[in-house]
């Protein structure tokens, strides 16, 4: 499963690198930026198979991240954190073909299980 590349778009480099650990450690390679623009940067050079995006970020956020990815790649499997529930966000997000939406409540147990969840049926779905 290493060749099942998971960029991780995030501006908080601790979160970054407790949930880029866990994903290594279920078998896939990880690919860590540290907010939208570098985000957009590494989909281009490195054409992720899905990407871990934070919805919340200065500068460029999560949902103008996403615009910009889905312009270069319409296919990559997106899974969005966010500590917000709002229905549109969800709604505009589902439009632009985000995978899943985990709650970014804490970098432990609920996350890990729900973002394992969705890396599997990602990669389960690209080998088809």
């Amino acid at each position: 499963m290493a060749d099942f590349k998971v960029l991780i778009v995030d501006d908080e480099e601790d979160f970054r690198k407790v949930i880029g650990e866990r994903i290594r450690s279920w078998g896939y390679d990880v690919i860590e930026a540290a907010g939208g623009k570098e985000g957009v940067e590494t989909v281009k050079k490195e054409k992720p198979d899905a990407v871990v995006l934070d919805y919340m970020m200065p500068g460029m956020d999560g949902m103008a991240t996403l615009k910009q990815i889905r312009r270069l790649d319409k296919d990559v499997a997106v899974i969005m954190f966010t500590a917000h529930s709002e229905m549109k966000l969800m709604e505009g997000a589902q439009k632009l073909g985000v995978t899943a939406f985990i709650p970014k409540l804490s970098a432990y147990a609920e996350t890990h299980e729900a973002l394992k969840t969705a890396i599997m049926m990602t990669a389960k779905k690209s080998k088809k």
